[in-house]
């Protein structure tokens, strides 16, 4: 019998056990201190003026809820995954991550940083702390990720292997210091670091990939690829599809639950279309990401 995608949410689980999987691995989801994700939520509302289409946030519920739906959904483990946009919030994000962490096992204990002189210190409490990953995003932290400032920083996270999730494409909104070039630039210093691209680089599709078929530790998420929402804004070229099927074990699953505009299953359907094969969808959905992140069943 061939397997057949998702066709809502509540057939999710459904489709991972026809898979053999144990559930899923998303490595990125957001759950963020409330006034931030007041914030977040209204500046997605806005989404016509920012994107030039609407965004409605398919999920904008309270936190109990949005942990329930993940779990019915299958989610094993999953980040938080914070960002600063400006200096002095790293330190406060983290240490709200680190509480909220502890209200489930399920959670990934996350942490940021920024720029600034106290970036390599914030960075050293985090992990002491226990932080498993980073998330970084260069359009709305508006740095360039060879910041001087930063050097300590990704050294340290280099020599511990800490997973970072980068949000370093320039979609869904172009930045001063989005693309690939900062990217190629970072890791030609440190060429070790244990990178996860977010949305697949998106719109620079084949930039990305090719940096993660040359740094043995650069992956690359699903976050939002292959949707119809992506598709009609950022498409995919199809003739990459080959190399995307070659990095089975660099790509990992990410959803930007809760902040997405459509069905959690929608991203599992669109990645099935691929047509990429059962092994590739065994890989990205649980494989790869419980190996980056020590996750068992």
């Amino acid at each position: 019998m061939t397997l057949q995608p998702p066709a809502d949410d509540a057939d999710v689980p459904r489709y991972w056990r026809e898979l053999g999987l144990p559930g899923l691995v998303d490595v990125h989801v957001h759950f963020l201190p409330e006034r931030v994700q007041t914030k977040v939520w209204q500046y997605f509302a806005e989404g016509e003026r920012h994107y030039g289409r609407p965004w409605p946030i398919h999920y904008a519920l309270p936190v109990d809820e949005r942990l329930a739906l993940l779990s019915g959904l299958g989610v094993r483990a999953f980040p938080t995954l914070p960002y600063p946009h400006k200096p002095g919030m790293a330190a406060w994000l983290n240490q709200w991550s680190a509480e909220f962490a502890q209200r489930d096992p399920r959670v990934l204990q996350s942490a940021t940083f920024y720029p600034e002189p106290t970036a390599g210190a914030d960075v050293a409490a985090a992990l002491a702390a226990g932080a498993r990953v980073f998330k970084v995003h260069v359009q709305v932290g508006r740095f360039d990720p060879r910041d001087p400032l930063l050097d300590p920083v990704w050294a340290r996270l280099e020599e511990t292997g800490t997973p970072v999730v980068i949000h370093c494409g320039s979609g869904p909104l172009r930045g001063e210091h989005t693309g690939p070039a900062p990217m190629i630039g970072l890791l030609e210093r440190f060429p070790r670091l244990q990178l996860v691209i977010a949305h697949l680089g998106m719109p620079e599709y084949a930039a990305f990939l090719e940096l993660a078929e040359r740094y043995e530790r650069v992956h690359l998420d699903t976050t939002m690829f292959g949707t119809d929402f992506t598709e009609r804004l950022m498409p995919f070229d199809a003739a990459l599809l080959p190399r995307l099927g070659a990095l089975r074990d660099k790509v990992v699953l990410g959803s930007d639950f809760p902040t997405i505009p459509y069905p959690y299953s929608h991203q599992l359907a669109a990645l099935h279309r691929l047509g990429l094969g059962e092994e590739w969808l065994r890989a990205v959905l649980w494989g790869n990401g419980a190996r980056l992140f020590g996750v068992t069943p």
